[in-house]
């Protein structure tokens, strides 16, 4: 663990540095469309990341969605479950 401006931070060699502190699903939302990167601390595989895509003018999609950086580093259009939704252990990437 690190301590960094007072607060306390997780070094993970998949995420980075993320805050320790967990969050609900609404909190993870927000941080996809402020840019950020977001993921849950109950995932089993280590690197899943999520992200939001918007798409420019070059992009076959029109709409924006969110996609998955899965344990095999593939990039994959994401939906969340029952559980992803309920949970509250979602984390930002630093």
């Amino acid at each position: 663990m690190i301590q960094r401006d007072g607060k306390a931070e997780m070094a993970n060699h998949d995420y980075g540095k993320a805050e320790m502190e967990n969050h609900d699903f609404g909190w993870a939302i927000h941080k996809l469309k402020s840019g950020d990167r977001v993921f849950r601390e109950g995932w089993n595989g280590d690197g899943q990341v999520l992200e939001l895509q918007v798409p420019t003018e070059y992009s076959k999609m029109t709409l924006p969605y969110i996609f998955i950086k899965t344990v095999q580093g593939d990039f994959v259009p994401w939906m969340a479950s029952q559980t992803d939704m309920l949970q509250n252990d979602w984390r930002k990437v630093e």
